[in-house]
């Protein structure tokens, strides 16, 4: 028998979790972060509609007849409550599957605001990362919502009249990064395989690859799909998505032509303006520059 939870439940679950304690003897508040832009579910097509606000990357929902699909998981447990709520806003329908798109905090930590035992689907590497992740004790109260199903292929999901396609292309951003595709509404969910207005993240700790991102997206183009939804923007159309891989691709041909022309890596980093500010804190992840740099003399 397949096992439900409905939303409902779900959500009186989720209310009754207590905030983290303030650390008793502090002597000031700590200053107060910024606030996120209020959670909202914008409505696509056909029972479809994705997530913006809140706290971390975008997300997905699926409604069918009598079940729902949520796509990532937002990165704080209120905003996945606040996801939950809204909703039940819109179905009284049982919550089915939580499919993640890769393991990326702001996809997943907002796992804990799920009831427990809830479907979660994702590649088996992503699986690994979270793995890896949650032995955090910070993250202690994520380790119960490990994925309960892994994939390494495809994998098809029928939600009562909305088919959803789960694709692995191979790693790119991570080495378990899914695209949910909906043939029907001609929509799909790429997670964080596309970024608009900066440069593209490679998780090369996760086994992300620059290389492998532009054979991804070029299968991603190469699916019957109009609107794609991204971690970090608004709906993107095919045409973002090809000036995404052009771009990558021009730069990947750049830095290769100065490797063969002996320049170190700093000449390189200098070449595309990447110059060290003395007194800026440093990256959290290597620049794309050095990423592409690391993966050609890998090569070599």
């Amino acid at each position: 028998m397949r096992k439900r939870v409905t939303l409902s439940a779900a959500f009186a679950v989720i209310a009754c979790l207590g905030c983290p304690a303030v650390a008793a003897g502090q002597a000031q508040p700590a200053p107060a972060k910024p606030q996120p832009v209020p959670l909202n579910l914008e409505p696509l097509r056909g029972g479809v509609s994705w997530v913006k606000g809140g706290s971390g990357a975008n997300a997905g929902v699926l409604i069918g007849r009598k079940e729902v699909v949520v796509i990532d998981a937002k990165m704080t447990e209120d905003s996945a409550r606040a996801m939950l709520a809204e909703i039940q806003k819109l179905t009284p329908s049982s919550l089915r599957y939580v499919v993640l798109t890769h393991s990326d905090g702001d996809h997943v930590n907002g796992l804990s605001a799920f009831p427990k035992g809830v479907a979660i689907v994702a590649h088996a590497n992503t699986r690994k990362d979270m793995e890896e992740a949650f032995k955090d004790p910070k993250l202690s109260a994520l380790q119960p919502y490990l994925p309960t199903e892994s994939i390494s292929g495809q994998r098809r999901l029928d939600i009562d009249g909305v088919r959803a396609e789960l694709l692995y292309f191979g790693p790119a951003h991570t080495s378990g990064d899914l695209v949910v595709y909906l043939p029907q509404q001609k929509i799909a969910f790429v997670g964080d395989l596309a970024f608009i207005g900066r440069d593209p993240l490679i998780h090369g700790r996760k086994g992300g690859t620059s290389f492998g991102l532009v054979q991804v997206l070029k299968k991603i183009l190469a699916l019957d799909a109009d609107t794609f939804i991204s971690g970090h923007s608004e709906p993107l159309t095919k045409k973002d998505i090809q000036g995404l891989l052009s771009s990558l691709e021009e730069r990947q041909a750049k830095v290769k032509a100065l490797v063969l022309e002996g320049k170190s890596l700093e000449e390189i980093k200098a070449a595309f303006g990447l110059t060290e500010t003395p007194g800026q804190p440093a990256r959290r992840w290597p620049s794309l520059i050095e990423v592409i740099h690391q993966e050609l003399t890998a090569k070599r």
